[in-house]
């Protein structure tokens, strides 16, 4: 018995020692639950007191416009937020159609929440955990209203908590219709218009309580990313999408009568928008400064932050582009061309003088809004200057000998023999570099690219700011007649560096910015870098005759055409020592221009008036002369080390005659000839006195050309 009493005894201690251990950790767990409470509790007090007042609501003050200028801060460009855009309008003035489609597309529970979303809220705490960043903020119309009308747009955890503080103070002191209202009036519609009303009037000519459902849809999505959803920008297909989205969204959470949303979904929107009446100057320009600017300072200091942006537009400059490209559409149409641009560089600053993206931006027709100076295009031969400055950089000059025979390149990336024609169908023999840049040859192109190299080719193009060709081994030795997609303002910039003796600037568009207190943020300062040697020169063309693009008399001018595969892109750029100006011809749609198309007739013009104008009331300016190469190699010094052989003919009989005969004969019965007795490639002499080593094989295709042999090589080997 005295056993058994031990055990229970046993027993009951182990109870009261698991009781106790699961007391602790009830109070444990309550503590801990009261900590946080009190933690969460004291910071939502310490940013109730430190937020402000929502009675200020009343006394705030509209934000400031930020205002674009050319570069003598005379001519106004553009308002961002200017102040006659913005209209508060009451309750009754502002359309269901405009709360709905707003409530679908931001805050579908806005009538259901105390200011904040919790639901949301834990959904975008979940992604930004998973992503280690703020990538979603799940803000309902509250909290960016409160944001709008008292914070900023940084990513901070901090500033979330100040937004949802306030949209919890506007709750408690606001309706939600009047909340909406304000949303509604307070909120960027880009082009200026910031409210409802201000949209509407904008876009579609008519008060918003006139607003019909697809109009309001529209409108509702512009508010997310104003400059990339605007409407006469690049990106109205996504702009479609999200509209339809949002009326597709009206009708599951049956906000708007079914047959109205039918109706609405079947109208193109598009149609109704009015030409954009919002006094906009040179407006691809505006809109490549505006991309640079939100990237560099972000939308909210735009829009607030009452800045004077002062460009690098010329004004005069920019208007005589304007007016030079609206004059030619008849001349384009004759080549099949739509559309066409300009920029404009100034190759001692990097300062762009001058951008006109297409004929007419507001014309949908020919996708006007695009920004062709900046979009990737085929550059055709316009490419062969960068080809030729890298072979002088590794020792060749213009007097370097090169021969233009048909030659088999070996198989390409199809597996087809490469065997490249010039333009015309004719070979010209031994001839310079510089002939054969400036008679835009093609076979002495690719040759010179193969000696140059296509990697350190692309290389240098990088060098001269050219950004696009980011595949080495995709190109292949077509490279050379612009196998390699590119921009016309970056292939502008990049022959800049030819005219301010190898200095290249980097392009810039903004000058100067200063705040709403005239305190300056930003100031241009100029930091060339020379990136290639002064004396690698670029030849002028004799090819297209006496009033081809580059013969402007009195003036002394460089630059090349270049036309694509099936004339889908003409190219003319071109440069004085003071400015260097592209012209691209062509269809937005890739489509091809008419046969015979090339840059020299469809873009050369183009080029050539607007320079003649630019250059006019200017002295001529001088390129520096570059220091001539001596060379024991004959293909490399020039053509007066080459061996040759004269031979004369009688004219009447046919027959040869020796040089002392000649000199006893009537000169005009005597024919004279001369022939290179040098059939060596110059690929050879660089191998065996520059020990460059080049393929042998390529050595003895280029010397089967030379020679006539083989000439009916099999080209698929």
């Amino acid at each position: 018995m005295k056993e058994k009493r031990i055990n229970n005894n046993s027993k009951k201690t182990k109870k009261s020692w698991f009781f106790k251990i699961l007391i602790q950790i009830v109070l444990g767990f309550f503590d801990v639950c009261m900590a946080i409470f009190l933690l969460a509790f004291l910071t939502f007090i310490y940013f109730y007191t430190n937020t402000p007042n929502i009675k200020d609501i009343r006394n705030i003050k509209i934000s400031e416009a930020s205002t674009i200028y050319d570069s003598s801060g005379e001519h106004i460009l553009y308002k961002i937020f200017g102040e006659e855009n913005r209209k508060i309008i009451p309750h009754k003035e502002i359309p269901d159609t405009a709360r709905v489609t707003a409530i679908a597309s931001e805050d579908d529970g806005f009538y259901h929440h105390f200011g904040i979303d919790l639901k949301s809220l834990l959904r975008a705490i979940k992604t930004n955990i998973e992503n280690d960043s703020i990538q979603q903020g799940a803000s309902t119309i509250t909290q960016q209203l409160a944001r709008s009308l008292f914070l900023t747009r940084e990513k901070t955890i901090t500033r979330k908590a100040k937004e949802a503080i306030l949209a919890i103070k506007l709750e408690r002191s606001f309706s939600k219709d009047e909340i909406l209202d304000m949303y509604l009036n307070q909120i960027p519609y880009g082009a200026n218009a910031y409210g409802i009303q201000a949209a509407a009037q904008t876009y579609f000519g008519k008060d918003a309580k006139d607003l019909t459902l697809d109009e309001a849809a529209l409108l509702a999505v512009l508010p997310n990313a104003p400059t990339f959803y605007f409407p006469y920008g690049e990106n109205d297909e996504r702009l479609f999408k999200k509209q339809r989205f949002i009326l597709e969204r009206l009708k599951k959470l049956k906000l708007a009568d079914p047959e109205e949303i039918s109706q609405a979904l079947a109208i193109n929107t598009f149609e109704k928008l009015k030409p954009l009446s919002k006094d906009i100057k040179a407006p691809h320009f505006v809109m490549y400064v505006i991309e640079k600017l939100e990237g560099e300072y972000g939308r909210d200091l735009m829009e607030k932050g009452g800045l004077k942006i002062t460009t690098t537009l010329d004004w005069e400059k920019q208007q005589l582009a304007e007016e030079i490209l609206k004059n030619s559409k008849n001349h384009l149409n004759n080549y099949g061309a739509s559309n066409a641009s300009i920029v404009a560089v100034e190759p001692t600053s990097g300062k762009i003088l001058a951008m006109v993206g297409s004929l007419d931006y507001f014309d949908k027709n020919i996708d006007g809004e695009v920004n062709v100076a900046t979009r990737v295009r085929q550059p055709g031969s316009s490419f062969k200057p960068v080809v030729y400055a890298k072979a002088f950089e590794k020792g060749l000059q213009p007097e370097s000998m090169i021969y233009d025979v048909r030659t088999n390149f070996g198989p390409d990336g199809s597996g087809r023999s490469y065997i490249p024609q010039n333009y015309n169908g004719k070979f010209n023999g031994l001839i310079s570099m510089r002939q054969a840049l400036a008679m835009s040859l093609n076979i002495p192109a690719v040759k010179t690219l193969y000696i140059a190299g296509i990697s350190d080719t692309i290389e240098l193009a990088r060098r001269l700011g050219i950004t696009t060709l980011t595949d080495d081994g995709n190109y292949g030795l077509a490279l050379a007649l612009g196998g390699g997609g590119m921009k016309l303002l970056e292939e502008t910039s990049a022959f800049s560096v030819f005219a301010n003796d190898g200095i290249r600037n980097k392009t810039v568009s903004i000058s100067n910015i200063t705040n709403s207190k005239n305190e300056v943020i930003y100031n241009f300062n100029n930091s060339g870098q020379r990136v290639i040697n002064a004396e690698i020169a670029q030849a002028r063309t004799p090819m297209f005759g006496p009033n081809n693009a580059f013969n402007i008399k009195d003036k002394n001018v460089a630059g090349k055409t270049g036309t694509t595969q099936d004339y889908r892109d003409a190219w003319t750029v071109g440069y004085t020592p003071s400015i260097a100006v592209g012209v691209w011809a062509g269809n937005n749609d890739n489509s091809p221009m008419r046969a015979g198309a090339d840059g020299s007739y469809v873009a050369g013009p183009i080029w050539k008036t607007y320079m003649t104008k630019l250059l006019e009331s200017k002295p001529r300016e001088e390129f520096v002369a570059y220091q001539k190469i001596e060379s024991e190699t004959p293909m490399v010094s020039g053509a007066s080390r080459v061996k040759k052989e004269t031979i004369y003919y009688n004219i009447k009989s046919g027959k040869k005659i020796s040089e002392s005969k000649k000199n006893k004969t009537d000169p005009d019965k005597v024919k004279e000839e001369t022939r290179v007795l040098d059939n060596r490639s110059i690929l050879y002499y660089l191998n065996q006195d520059f020990n460059l080593r080049y393929d042998e094989e390529m050595i003895k295709r280029w010397e089967e050309g030379i020679t006539g042999k083989n000439q009916s090589i099999d080209e698929n080997k």
